[in-house]
């Protein structure tokens, strides 16, 4: 699934920090963009794996429901 969100850059000293708009906690830095991008990429996938993982504990035992959804913006 590709859901595309908005990167965000800011020139620091040391580099660059870097978040992701649409993810709250979804934030990085790298020496130089490319690097903050791809440091980005894995601060996504982090984060979503956090909350699959926060939301299954939340959840416990209880019959769900959980099917794959489309969000367009």
């Amino acid at each position: 699934m590709d859901l595309q969100c908005t990167a965000v850059f800011r020139k620091v000293p040391e580099g660059y920090i870097a978040f992701i708009e649409e993810f709250p906690g979804a934030n990085t830095q790298g020496a130089t963009v490319e690097e903050a991008r791809t440091n980005l990429r894995e601060a996504v996938a982090l984060v979503i794996e956090a909350n699959r993982e926060m939301a299954r504990e939340d959840v416990g035992g209880r019959a769900v429901i959980r099917e794959p959804i489309t969000v367009t913006a």
